[in-house]
């Protein structure tokens, strides 16, 4: 892919690759200043340094590999334009070093960057500050970095630490998540709350995968190494870990006093006044139930920050996805299963399955491996979509590889809840079904990769639900189906 018109020469005809999510995060903040003295991603000698002992080649301390994948044929460019998922410049890389990583097999580039604009992508980002555009007063700083509200718990704490150190605050909402757009307002919805002159800066900083043990230590000199960069010069942590870039202050132990109905130490506490804290299972317990989150618990402006990010059940997207060889039955579950919801009501059913499916979405895909992973990929894509607002999307597939099943379950539990069902009937029976004579045909040669005949069905081993056709009538399967459902909260019993 060649980058946009709108280039000057020098750099119209370069090739253009748009990073995956923690790599265009880790681009933004390079060309910000928040991972000095980084200037551009690694290369294979510093990301082997970093793994085995958290430090660059040169010696400087550096707690994560920050690396670009690309494909291989962008391996043999000088440059490289890397654009946003909207496709827009966003910076130059000056190849140093094209690279295979010895784990994935995968390709890297690695080399020093330089900017084209500002980067623009992404929620609240008029919110966004570079660390030499902050103006803050001498003293101490202390940043609080977070994925997740601050409850009354927190806030507590902070303003104490923020007392004890006389320090202005920072507080660093990491984007990445599933749910930035409530973080970020679950915070400015307690700003009163905070600090006096406490700034809000959304900063881009996925939580990583792949590294190699220590994850949540390597995390927090991340965080510590960014929320520097920012000046802070404290970072508020509840665990500790040594070598970090500021010091980790980590805050006394407060619960709630039942007594006066405050939060505060649980050294100023009688042990007998002392209330047990919502634990994040009973929370979720309360969101999915749809019941209110005390008020003890967090203020009113996270609650319903918390409530919108996770929906009662009954309310909430979900997805159910059959999987199942040709013939399976799970074409006739998954329309009974469709009919019945829409009979009892409550719920916007979509059926992504037959002829939509194979005119609208996998229309000029053939029957390669490829072909089919990438259908499975666009219903997935627009199953997530009606998660996303609040459908039910039923979808009935083969999706005979487990990769491409799980890649799905991630797209839709992004923004919703997702179940999938075995359909395992045998083959036997459903080659005894074959209406259309596919199987006939897949065993004369006729039809190339056909699974269960000359292609592999990867039997799944997180199904929800396992369903036997060949046991039971189309109208029990539906119901076993029904029975997950209401069993889970997601329907209302008859």
């Amino acid at each position: 892919m060649t980058a946009e018109p709108g280039l000057s020469d020098t750099l119209r005809d370069l090739p253009a690759w748009t990073p995956g999510p923690v790599e265009l995060a880790d681009l933004e903040l390079i060309l910000a200043g928040a991972y000095r003295p980084l200037t551009g991603f690694l290369g294979s000698y510093d990301t082997a340094m970093v793994i085995a002992g958290g430090r660059l080649a040169d010696g400087t301390p550096w707690p994560v590999p920050v690396t670009l994948s690309v494909p291989k044929e962008l391996t043999g460019h000088e440059r490289v334009v890397l654009q946003d998922p909207e496709g827009v410049p966003v910076a130059v890389l000056r190849v140093a070093e094209a690279w295979q990583d010895p784990t994935s097999q995968g390709w890297r580039l690695a080399g020093p960057l330089e900017a084209l604009r500002a980067p623009a992508h992404g929620p609240f980002h008029r919110l966004r500050r570079r660390p030499d555009e902050l103006d803050l007063a001498e003293g101490n700083v202390l940043a609080v970095a977070t994925r997740v509200p601050l409850h009354r718990k927190q806030l507590g704490q902070l303003r104490q630490v923020a007392e004890r150190l006389g320090a202005q605050v920072i507080v660093l909402p990491l984007l990445g998540g599933e749910h930035d757009e409530s973080l970020v307002r679950a915070l400015l919805g307690v700003r009163k709350e905070l600090p006096d002159g406490a700034r809000i800066i959304p900063v881009p900083l996925p939580a990583r995968g792949g590294v190699v043990g220590g994850a949540r230590e390597r995390d927090l000199l991340l965080h510590a190494h960014v929320a520097a960069a920012y000046g802070a010069t404290h970072l508020l942590s509840e665990h500790e870990v040594e070598d970090t870039a500021i010091p980790v202050v980590v805050p006394e132990p407060w619960a709630y006093d039942a007594d006066v109905e405050v939060w505060r130490p649980v050294a100023r506490i009688e042990p007998d006044h002392v209330q047990a804290e919502l634990t994040q299972e009973r929370l979720n317990e309360l969101l999915d139930a749809g019941e209110p989150v005390p008020d003890w618990f967090t203020p009113p402006a996270v609650a319903a920050e918390l409530a919108l990010a996770r929906p009662p059940k009954l309310s909430r997207g979900i997805t159910v996805f059959f999987t199942g060889l040709s013939g399976s039955g799970k074409s006739t579950v998954a329309r009974g299963l469709a009919d019945a919801l829409v009979e009892r009501g409550g719920r916007t059913v979509t059926l992504l399955d037959g002829d939509v499916v194979r005119r609208m979405l996998s229309s000029g895909l053939t029957f390669s491996r490829a072909d089919r992973d990438l259908n499975i990929r666009r219903i997935g894509f627009v199953a997530a979509e009606i998660t996303r607002h609040g459908g039910t999307a039923i979808c009935a597939p083969i999706a005979p590889y487990a990769a491409t099943r799980a890649e799905v379950r991630r797209m839709v539990s992004a923004v919703g809840d997702f179940i999938l069902v075995h359909v395992a009937t045998p083959l036997e029976e459903c080659e005894r079904r074959d209406r259309k004579g596919l199987y006939a045909k897949a065993r004369a040669g006729v039809i190339p990769e056909f699974t269960g005949i000359s292609d592999p069905y990867e039997e799944p081993a997180d199904a929800d639900l396992t369903l036997d056709t060949s046991r039971m009538t189309p109208d029990e399967a539906v119901a076993k189906v029904l029975d997950l459902l209401v069993g889970g909260g997601w329907v209302r019993s008859a």
